[in-house]
């Protein structure tokens, strides 16, 4: 039987060590210094839009129309107009920062206690960030003076908080990569138990993550990303990378710890092993491309970063890594920590002595178990029956206590809709056309039954105006919603109607709610490819189809588990305080379809390397029920190793201190801890111990699929023997 490809990876990897160790230092290097030299390019407001906001915003774009960044700034007192001087102090120490424009009378509030500043900042909105400190250093200076005479200042607007918002990713990206390597070596320090075989794994997973992130940054002049698109990347990348080499280096050692020789133990490691790693990578890659078809730009992002890093982690993984552990031979277990590195005491490895006392009862009562496991799943999975999806806006991805959010609720009890109205985008046939009676007449409508607070912008020259329509409530609760419904369905279709002019309804709320509907309408295609990727990979691999759909269905217990714990934990707030979070009554809108696509990316890790050492003890002639006892006991180290990474790694994430970072790490955590545990160790053997033979049938329509081989290549000949794998020590 000829050896598949990544045998033969491996293989050529060994005899050619320096060649692949210094090719893969100079791909590190070339791709970190030319990504780093071209930039990473980030996706604009209009980029990022869909729907008729979407439509709203290229509107304006197209016109030449630059949407300013604007700033409110509300100085409250005890006592009715105690504001007055404060105010005039603060209006004069912001112009004189020479950053601020169109500075307005103070508005006062109905009860004449609270006077709101509205300004906007100089230059291109895009800019703002950069330039707006001296405004912060003005409106901290005030509220510091102010808190003597019992005055307080709030301050929220486009720069501020994109301001604070990128200042928050980067220190939340920088204590994540703090975090997350320390943790996930120390745990391959308890698993390996040497200092070297723990290095190994994570040093490769740094630098595909390396690689990844000076391809991705090539990427973004192509395709522009969103600015959580890296700590994305990171995420799945120290994990991927991990995981690849903790499953190659695992069977690598068990097999010398079996009494094999170096060149043996690493020709089955890599026709093993190294191919489960390559299907598990392909399956990731393109399950990941499912998102392509999301029709939106984030996920198009999302999608090109996951696919590039598993590729450098899985191209690492079957080609450097034989070339270290070549190299390296015996020394691959130096630096051993005491008690940590035990093997049994006839020389074979003590793997999966817990695992067989654990799956023992399984096998027994395969009934008992396959209906508790799944019992189990759909309860946790039964509070995602409610879930509620928004784009949440910048005062609940900080947290409730946090300056800006405060400052966010403050100004929106006493100027209802001032930070985030709803914007009426309206572009006629002709530039002369928005002057026009008729069309003078419709605006005046909208702005009359929009209320007090809107505002009118004729732009002349390009033919569109402008409407500034504060929306009560929140700005993203059910009053704001229904008041964006009346405008969009009522008055704007009622007040031009018969006219020659376009009209959409934009704003933060209005975006995203069409952001939502166009992910409610993406996620049929994905999760259908998805699927049918899935089952192909898994029809293909192993000639069964049904291995191919308990895969799938496996796959989807552990989501609708992930979904069911993120709902309670952030939208009713079930313990969320634990992990210091709180209840924000909706889940990210990009949440669910992202931890889809992941989550069936990355359970494959786990069901391929699973199921394949499974189908190897068949292809040796074990029955079924000695096959997945063999299969599950053999994997049980490796499986639980790389999940205990994942989780540690997402659990990082589950900490920081962005609300979506926190959804995405507690989410995915929870479903990786669920599919190495109940689904690998319970539900998976008890469902194909009750299946039975089934499980290995192969339709007749479909005996042409090729006979694909999980196991050790045959030994060749002496007439045709490859030459001997060096090792470094014999």
């Amino acid at each position: 039987m000829r050896p598949n490809l990544a045998a033969r990876l491996g293989v050529w990897s060994a005899h050619h060590r320096k060649t692949a160790i210094l090719g893969w230092l100079l791909f590190v290097v070339l791709a970190t210094t030319i990504g780093g030299a071209s930039g990473m390019v980030t996706a604009s407001d209009e980029e990022m839009g869909v729907g008729d906001s979407g439509r709203a915003a290229t509107i304006l774009k197209d016109a030449g129309v630059e949407e300013p960044a604007g700033e409110l700034v509300m100085v409250s007192s005890k006592a009715a107009d105690g504001w007055r001087d404060a105010a005039s102090d603060l209006s004069k120490a912001l112009t004189a920062t020479g950053e601020t424009r169109e500075m307005q009378a103070p508005l006062p509030s109905e009860d004449g206690k609270d006077a709101l500043l509205r300004f906007e900042m100089k230059g291109k909105s895009d800019e703002a960030t950069d330039r707006v400190q001296p405004v912060l250093d003005a409106v901290q200076k005030a509220k510091d003076e102010g808190v003597s005479h019992g005055i307080s200042v709030y301050q929220f607007g486009d720069a501020s908080s994109e301001k604070q918002l990128s200042d928050l990713l980067s220190d939340d990206l920088t204590r994540a990569e703090f975090t997350a390597v320390p943790l996930a070596l120390g745990i391959l320090l308890v698993a390996f138990g040497a200092v070297v075989a723990a290095l190994l794994p994570v040093g490769l997973a740094l630098t595909a993550c390396v690689a990844a992130f000076g391809l991705l940054s090539l990427a973004s002049h192509q395709l522009h990303l969103f600015e959580t698109t890296y700590s994305v990347m990171f995420l799945m990348g120290l994990a991927v990378g991990v995981d690849y080499c903790l499953f190659y280096l695992r069977r690598e050692r068990d097999e010398r710890a079996a009494g094999h020789d170096a060149e043996t133990a690493l020709r089955i490691a890599a026709a093993t092993s190294g191919r489960a790693v390559l299907v598990s990578g392909l399956t990731v890659m393109v399950a990941m491309a499912g998102m392509f078809l999301s029709g939106l730009l984030l996920f198009k992002g999302f999608a090109v970063a996951t696919i590039l890093v598993v590729f450098v982690a899985m191209l690492g993984s079957v080609t450097v890594l034989p070339a270290l552990l070549s190299a390296l031979g015996d020394r691959i277990n130096a630096g051993r920590i005491p008690f940590l590195n035990r093997k049994g005491k006839k020389g074979t490895h003590a793997s999966g002595g817990i695992a067989g006392k654990l799956l023992r009862p399984v096998l027994a009562k395969p009934k008992f178990f396959a209906a508790a496991s799944a019992v189990l799943l759909l309860a946790l999975a039964a509070p995602a029956l409610g879930m509620k999806t928004e784009q949440l806006g910048l005062e609940k991805q900080f947290g409730s206590d946090a300056p800006l959010s405060v400052s966010f609720r403050e100004i929106t009890d006493e100027f209802p809709g001032g930070p985030a109205p709803a914007q009426v985008v309206v572009k006629a046939d002709d530039a002369g056309g928005i002057e026009s009676k008729e069309m003078r007449d419709a605006l005046a409508a909208v702005v009359r039954e929009a209320g007090k607070g809107a505002e009118l912008t004729v732009h002349k020259s390009a033919g569109v105006a402008e409407i500034d329509v504060p929306l009560p409530g929140d700005g993203s609760g059910a009053e704001s919603k229904k008041a964006l419904g009346e405008l969009r369905d009522d008055v704007v279709p009622a007040a031009f109607d018969g006219l020659d002019a376009d009209a959409y309804v934009g704003g933060d709320l209005a975006s995203s709610e069409d952001f939502s509907d166009q992910l409610s309408k993406g996620i049929v295609p994905v999760f259908a490819f998805i699927a049918a990727v899935t089952f192909l990979l898994m029809l293909f691999s192993f000639r069964s189809v049904v291995i191919a759909v308990t895969s799938i269905g496996l796959n989807l217990l552990s989501v609708g588990a992930a979904y069911g714990v993120m709902t309670a934990v952030f939208q009713h707030g079930w313990g969320a305080e634990l992990i210091g979070s709180e209840q924000v009554g909706a889940i990210e809108n990009w949440m669910p379809l992202f931890v889809l696509v992941v989550l069936f990316g990355l359970s494959m890790d786990y069901h391929v390397f699973v199921v394949s050492r499974i189908s190897e003890a068949r292809d040796r002639g074990l029955d079924n029920r000695a096959a997945i006892r063999e299969g599950i006991t053999r994997t049980a180290g490796a499986v639980t190793g790389a999940a205990v990474i994942m989780v540690a790694v997402f659990a990082v994430f589950g900490t920081l201190s962005m609300q979506d970072m926190q959804q995405m790490g507690v989410g995915l955590g929870v479903a990786v801890l669920l599919d190495a545990t109940v689904v690998r160790m319970v539900l998976l053997p008890s469902l194909m111990t009750l299946l039975g033979e089934r499980n290995w049938r192969t339709p007749r329509w479909l005996s042409w699929l090729p006979k694909v081989s999980h196991g050790e290549e045959p030994a060749p000949s002496a007439e045709g023997a490859p030459r001997p794998v060096p090792s470094a020590v014999r």
